[in-house]
């Protein structure tokens, strides 16, 4: 058993190659294999979001705080809020962050599969953030 003691583990902004504005993000879990677990705990500031990607083996995000949203390729985003549940299917090209004006968490969990757990895309055009959510 591992104990990973609050505060032991620093904080990490974001790399740019991925994300768009300011995004931190501290480690819950990667888990040893066999296990397949990775869980991040991921704040965005107002405006910022990732890009777009995918996850071999799908991924799950519960918002822990403020207002957000997420998107599919194809179709206008949905706002997400605290205390919501986003089930990501495998494959699914799809992006998430903060909302223009205000911040949000989120856990972000998601298995890997053979060492990846996510295939990085484009960043998200302005026009792609800022359609109006459904």
């Amino acid at each position: 058993m591992d104990i990973y003691r609050a505060g032991t583990r620093p904080s990490r902004k974001a790399k740019a190659d991925w994300f768009t504005g300011t995004v931190w993000q501290d480690p819950v879990i990667e888990a040893p294999e066999p296990a397949r677990l990775r869980a991040l705990r991921v704040g965005f500031e107002p405006g910022a979001r990732t890009a777009w990607h995918t996850h071999p083996l799908g991924q799950t995000l519960h918002v822990l705080s403020g207002v957000g949203l997420v998107g599919l390729r194809g179709q206008p985003p949905q706002v997400i809020r605290a205390g919501d549940t986003v089930w990501i299917p495998p494959g699914e090209e799809h992006w998430h962050g903060a909302g223009p004006e205000t911040g949000m968490v989120h856990l972000a969990m998601q298995e890997a599969h053979e060492g990846r757990v996510a295939d990085w895309l484009e960043q998200v055009t302005d026009a792609d953030y800022l359609t109006p959510p459904q």
